[in-house]
C-alpha cells in the first residue's frame, strides 16, 4: 500500500518550513475557528435587572430577561449565531409533573419573545427537558422511583410546542427519553410549525461533568444522590450513540449534539462519519469551569486554552460548539 503522506525526504523535505511564520501558518490551516461556530448557553431568571453568578462556574451568571436581552445584542454583533436557553426556576415553581415547563408565558418563553423581538437575526434554541421544572431534579416524571418514559414524552411535547409558538428557531431535547423526536416533530407538524428545528441530544452520557450545570439551573439539590444512568449513555459505549443518532435522525431530528465534548471526540468524529449530518458538541460546564479555574489560578492560559479546545471540536468534525466560553472566544477572535 501506498503510504498518501509520504512526500520526500530529508533534506530536500522540510515540514517545519510551512510552520516557520505566523501568516504561513495561517495560510495551511485545515481547521479554521470563527465566531459562527459557537453557540452561547444562557441562564435566565425572573425579575428585572437580575444577575446572579454561579460561583461553580466562574464568570458565567443568571440573567433576568432584560439583562439577557442585552448580552443577545452582544452576541449578534460578534457574529455568534445562536443562544441556548436554560431556565433557574423558584423552587415554588417545580411539582413532580414539571407543568410550569409547558406554561406559555413561563420565564423561557418570555425571553424567547423578548430576545427575538429585540434581534429577529439571532438564532433561539430553547431545551427541552423536564429537570428544572422537576421537583425530583431529573429530566422525566418519577413515580415509585421510576422514570416514566411515555409519559415524559407527553410533557417535553407539550414543553417544545409552546416554546416554538414563542418564537424559538430551534428545539432541543436533551432528556433522552425513547420516540421523544418523532413526537416532538409530529406535533410541529400538525401546528403549522413545521420550520422549527430540532437539535437532538442523541448522544448524551451519563458523565460527571455536569454538576456546576446543576447547580446553574437549580436541579442538583433536588436530584441529591440520584443519577440519570437508565437514560443517559453509559460513557463506555459508542456503537451505542450511533444507533441513538440513527433513531432520531429517522424520527425527525435536523442535527444533533454530543454531550460532553473532550471526553467524547471519538464519538463526535463517529457521528460524522458514519451519517453526514450536522453535528454539534457541547463542551459543558465541568469542561469550561476546570480551564476557567485553572485560568484564574495561572495554571493556563484561559483563552489560548479555550479556542485550542474548541478547534479540537472542529477538527473532529463538530458543525458547531455549545460553549459557555462564546463571548470571550469570539472577542479574542475579532481581536
Amino acid at each position: 500500500m501506498v503510504n498518501k503522506f509520504a512526500y520526500g525526504t530529508f533534506p530536500s523535505t522540510r515540514q517545519r518550513r510551512n510552520r516557520m511564520t505566523d501568516w504561513s501558518r495561517r495560510m495551511v490551516a485545515e481547521t479554521r475557528l470563527t465566531s459562527h461556530d459557537l453557540i452561547l448557553p444562557v441562564f435566565v431568571i425572573d425579575g428585572k435587572n437580575e444577575r446572579t453568578p454561579i460561583p461553580s462556574m466562574p464568570g458565567v451568571e443568571r440573567q433576568s430577561v432584560d439583562i439577557l436581552v442585552e448580552t443577545a445584542k452582544h452576541a449578534e454583533k460578534l457574529g455568534i449565531p445562536a443562544l441556548a436557553l436554560f431556565p433557574y426556576i423558584d423552587a415554588s415553581l417545580k411539582t413532580k409533573d414539571a407543568r410550569e415547563a409547558y406554561n406559555p408565558d413561563n420565564v423561557v418563553c418570555r425571553a424567547v419573545k423578548a430576545i427575538k423581538d429585540a434581534c429577529p437575526n439571532l438564532g433561539v434554541i430553547t431545551d427541552v427537558a423536564l429537570d428544572p421544572f422537576n421537583a425530583d431534579g431529573q429530566d422525566g416524571i418519577v413515580v415509585d422511583g421510576q422514570i416514566l418514559n411515555d409519559e415524559t414524552t407527553e410533557a417535553l411535547v407539550r414543553q417544545a410546542l409552546v416554546q416554538a409558538q414563542a418564537g424559538c428557531d430551534v428545539v432541543a431535547p436533551s432528556d433522552m427519553m425513547d420516540g421523544r423526536i418523532g413526537a416532538i416533530r409530529k406535533v410541529l407538524e400538525e401546528s403549522s410549525l413545521k420550520n422549527v428545528q430540532i437539535m437532538a441530544y442523541s448522544a448524551k452520557y451519563a458523565s460527571s461533568f455536569y454538576g456546576p450545570f446543576r447547580d446553574a439551573i437549580g436541579s442538583a439539590s433536588a436530584l441529591g444522590k440520584a443519577d440519570k444512568k437508565t437514560y443517559q449513555l453509559d460513557p463506555a459505549n459508542s456503537d451505542e450513540a450511533m444507533r441513538e443518532v440513527a433513531y432520531d435522525l429517522d424520527e425527525g431530528a435536523d442535527s444533533v449534539i454530543v454531550k460532553p465534548g473532550l471526553p467524547y471526540l471519538d464519538v463526535l468524529y463517529r457521528v460524522k462519519q458514519e451519517f453526514g449530518v450536522p453535528v454539534f458538541a457541547y463542551q459543558v460546564s465541568g469542561e469550561y469551569a476546570m480551564i476557567r479555574a485553572a485560568g484564574q489560578n495561572g495554571w493556563l492560559d484561559y483563552i489560548g486554552c479555550a479556542i485550542e479546545t474548541l478547534s479540537c471540536f472542529k477538527r473532529a468534525g463538530a458543525s458547531g460548539v455549545l460553549t459557555y466560553s462564546a463571548i470571550e472566544v469570539a472577542e479574542a477572535l475579532e481581536g
